[in-house]
């Protein structure tokens, strides 16, 4: 059967519409339940072209391995910038046993915005790089230093950008950006003894034990590792989904708004030993890790350099963690 309506019909059949649309808003209004009409947050539009050179300076000053000249120049040049940007800089300055008796002398370097509100965020990456490219395809390359364009320098490049976008727009959180050392100082490939977790992250163990500022605390945590290589799909991490499945949740709605969901994709990304396993494990910060699921094929390699960087990456990342960040309240 065909339903024919007559202009009058019609016209009236609008009125009527009208009417109930609008009791209907009124009544979801005076419940408390969200409407349509949510008002939509400014977000600054985070740069790629930025991010890269970011990561480029970086990787120029060579692989930023601690104990080495590069690893000191670097730290300089992050603290800096981190001040030209308005944050409050502070500095920890720690010395690390590693697994093979190596004592590291590293350096952790966080900014703050608004250091005075409660409510805050903090963004983490570490940025020193690995000593050995121990899973380069050439055996005689495995006690090389690596540029660690990807595995390191990325993370930084991306939150560097997102602190010059806080300097000219203040989200309504405070945020931290924590840039922790010697991460990438784990057991070589070759080590032959027990398995040691904690011989990785020592930098971000340092700081989860003993943060910046006293009694510290953040509402969620998000670390970026290995975040500007190119085609990467970025998973639920498993100990992330764990402690923060609803930062998770926060973070890959946001990529999918913006159309990031061919990169960010809602599977399991099995367990990952990283830095945020021990901010979740000492601070107690539910902390996230941004991870590419089977990290990437240049991973501690030789060619962990410029040619691995995809601006396109570095875009999806920073501009969904910034969609976060600002939104939050």
């Amino acid at each position: 059967m065909k339903r024919n309506y007559t202009f009058t019909s019609l016209l009236l059949l609008l009125i009527i519409a009208t009417v109930a649309c609008s009791n209907n808003s009124k009544k979801a209004a005076d419940n408390g339940e969200e409407t349509d009409t949510k008002s939509v947050v400014n977000v600054p539009q985070f740069n790629a072209d930025s991010a890269y050179q970011y990561v480029k300076s970086q990787v120029d000053f060579g692989p930023r391995v601690p104990n080495t000249d590069a690893h000191k120049a670097c730290g300089d040049y992050l603290a800096q910038k981190l001040e030209q940007f308005g944050a409050k800089v502070y500095n920890q300055n720690i010395n690390l046993p590693a697994y093979n008796g190596t004592l590291l002398k590293a350096r952790n370097i966080i900014g703050a915005y608004k250091p005075e509100a409660k409510k805050r965020i903090a963004l983490f990456s570490h940025w020193d790089s690995r000593p050995w490219a121990d899973q380069d395809p050439d055996e005689k390359k495995h006690y090389t230093p690596i540029l660690g364009a990807n595995d390191g320098a990325s993370g930084v490049g991306v939150l560097l950008e997102i602190a010059r976008q806080i300097q000219q727009q203040q989200p309504e959180l405070g945020i931290d950006i924590i840039f922790v050392d010697a991460e990438d100082y784990g057991t070589h490939s070759a080590y032959q003894g027990k398995h040691q977790e904690e011989s990785w992250g020592l930098g971000s163990q340092a700081w989860a034990r003993n943060p910046h500022i006293a009694d510290y605390n953040a509402r969620f945590g998000i670390l970026l590792d290995m975040v500007g290589g190119k085609n990467p799909e970025f998973r639920y991490e498993r100990l992330s989904e764990e402690v923060a499945s609803n930062v998770n949740r926060k973070v890959w709605k946001a990529a999918k708004q913006l159309g990031y969901d061919r990169f960010f994709v809602p599977k399991d990304g099995g367990e990952v030993t990283d830095d945020h396993t021990f901010i979740n494990r000492y601070a107690k910060i539910p902390t996230i890790d941004i991870v590419p699921y089977g990290f990437f094929e240049h991973w501690h390699t030789e060619k962990d350099d410029m040619d691995a960087i995809s601006k396109e990456t570095l875009q999806a990342v920073g501009q969904t963690v910034m969609q976060v960040i600002y939104n939050e309240k």
